[in-house]
């Protein structure tokens, strides 16, 4: 697997931006659900030239709700729509380091 296609984004949220102003400095990325701790730290190394300290993987299960639309369309009210399930990586990184991008959001 290429070290770009490890990383689909980065997760701007309200606790993931507590985490960033901590003294640990820590960050999280959507990822491939193929990759591995190992994966995921080549890539943000290479990518943002950085030192990762550790990496925590977290699968996101998928989620199941019902379709707000399928009344509107006159199909049964009991339609259900599976939203896929994810993986999550929070990357620490080293001593007096940080990551630009996440800067100023």
């Amino acid at each position: 697997m290429h070290l770009y296609e490890v990383l689909k984004r980065p997760l701007i949220t309200e606790k993931v931006t507590l985490l960033g102003e901590l003294p640990q400095k820590q960050y999280a990325f959507e990822v491939d659900s193929r990759a591995n701790k190992m994966q995921i730290k080549q890539a943000v190394e290479q990518v943002f030239n950085v030192t990762v300290e550790s990496v925590q993987v977290i699968n996101v299960a998928a989620h199941r709700r019902r379709n707000p639309r399928s009344r509107a369309m006159g199909k049964k009210a009991k339609q259900v729509v599976r939203k896929a399930g994810w993986k999550k990586a929070i990357i620490k990184l080293a001593e007096g380091q940080r990551l630009d991008l996440f800067e100023g959001v």
